[in-house]
């Protein structure tokens, strides 16, 4: 008997083509669909990997597709074409919404080496590929705490999840930092990871029809990042910065325009950060190598696009 979180047919139908093979060299891979149920299972429950029911096999072999995939970017790409699917339907609002969300490290999430070790690629593991040349994969991360994205804030040891979320509160794209790391440091980068590939011949699109953030986001490298691209946006501003801009007159220049109906729909950032943290090892973060975790919010993000 399945769990409730597991794939349906027709999500594993849109999945199954789009999924590693084997080459034939180094063996066959264990079933993708029960592996795949089987991270989904502890990504929503957030349970240690030790834990997962039989039925979804060696709790060894799916944590490990889940490493592996989450290294080689497997999750990002299958995001980004369930995204283009969507987007060749008409099925995305491109009202695009900014925010961030902080995320409390468990005690497990620490205590990661400090330099980035190879991952080792066994010939006779039944699900991995054949190894390099010199036998293992150099891995992002290390550097110790900062290295993994953890860092501290009010809440403790914290990671902070920096999003982009459309109109249907689904997030376009993710960048994990540590959990002091300001908001408006990040939102060029949050903006430059929209890429949502097109089906057809061209290409993907990276452009939003227009951006709205709250008062974290509301300074003058934002706002001119918006203008150069020709993105309307709506970010209200901080009272200290209209404060300034009064004071010096004419010199301080008119105040940004503000849209009060196009800012009621920032929300929808607002909603897809709670669609996020309904997944328990996205809520609080378990994974010691931020890559990991990456893969980890990535997953629940590829969820929530194949439940819409």
């Amino acid at each position: 008997m399945g769990s409730r979180g597991d794939l349906t047919d027709g999500q594993w139908e849109r999945l199954r083509p789009l999924l590693p093979v084997s080459n034939g060299r180094c063996g066959r891979w264990r079933d993708h669909r029960q592996v795949i149920d089987g991270i989904l299972y502890r990504t929503r429950t957030g349970v240690p990997w030790r834990d997962l029911p039989e039925r979804y096999g060696s709790w060894k072999t799916v944590h490990e597709r889940h490493r592996r995939w989450s290294a080689d970017g497997t999750w990002e790409r299958l995001l980004q074409r369930v995204q283009a699917e969507a987007d060749a339907a008409d099925g995305i609002d491109w009202d695009v919404s900014v925010d961030s969300t902080a995320v409390r490290a468990h005690h497990h999430a620490a205590g990661a080496r400090r330099t980035g070790a190879g991952l080792q690629r066994g010939r006779r593991a039944r699900d991995q590929e054949c190894s390099d040349v010199d036998g293992t994969v150099q891995l992002p991360g290390g550097g110790g705490a900062a290295g993994e994205a953890l860092g501290r804030s009010r809440g403790g040891h914290t990671t902070k999840i920096h999003l982009s979320a459309e109109g249907h509160c689904r997030a376009l794209s993710l960048v994990v930092t540590p959990g002091q790391c300001a908001d408006c440091t990040q939102f060029e980068t949050v903006m430059d990871k929209i890429r949502v590939p097109r089906l057809t011949a061209g290409r993907p699109r990276t452009t939003p029809d227009s951006v709205s953030a709250d008062k974290a986001y509301s300074n003058r490298r934002t706002r001119r990042y918006l203008r150069r691209r020709t993105i309307p946006h709506v970010i209200p501003e901080k009272a200290d910065q209209a404060a300034n801009r009064r004071k010096r007159g004419s010199a301080g220049g008119r105040p940004p325009g503000f849209d009060k109906e196009r800012y009621k729909k920032r929300n929808v950032v607002e909603r897809a950060i709670n669609k996020l943290k309904n997944f328990r090892a996205v809520a609080t973060r378990y994974d010691k190598r931020v890559y990991v975790f990456v893969g980890t919010v990535t997953l629940a993000a590829l969820a929530i696009w194949l439940r819409s």
